[in-house]
């Protein structure tokens, strides 16, 4: 049988992505994502915030640098990547990330500039409604890097 590797996220930018150039020009970069969630405990409304560590390499990183904004609510599909490194130390340390793959970006029309129009005489303007952005990894990148 066949395995899944899917993560599916809707939460906040932490800061605002950051970029780098590896050899041949490719595009990569990361930024943390804030999802929580609210329970009761005892009464009272507690709330816990889970960073993630999202990377997203050549176009689709190209993109996200371009419209991505620290604290922008975005919808992201990619998968689980854990990899390791050695540190100044010498001690082996793992990393676990989420290498995007697609991303929506959420909100409202003014949370992208854009501001409602008027939609009667008397000038009254809609209520802002939810706008969704989307952008795809290219899937003819055959570049033959392993992510």
């Amino acid at each position: 049988m066949a395995s899944v590797n899917k993560v599916i996220l809707v939460g906040h930018l932490g800061k605002d992505p950051e970029v780098r150039y590896l050899e041949g020009n490719i595009t990569v970069c990361s930024f943390p994502l804030a999802t929580s969630e609210t329970y009761t405990k005892d009464g009272v409304r507690m709330q816990h915030t889970e960073w993630h560590n999202i990377v997203m390499w050549r176009n689709l990183g190209e993109m996200a640098v371009k419209y991505l904004k620290k604290g922008k609510l975005v919808y992201i599909e990619g998968r689980l990547r854990t990899r390791n490194y050695e540190d100044r130390e010498g001690n082996r340390r793992f990393v676990t990330e989420i290498v995007g793959e697609s991303f929506k970006l959420l909100g409202r029309p003014s949370d992208f500039g854009q501001t409602a129009k008027p939609t009667s005489d008397s000038g009254a303007e809609d209520v802002e409604k939810e706008q969704e952005v989307d952008f795809m990894e290219n899937d003819n990148d055959t570049d033959g890097l392993p992510f």
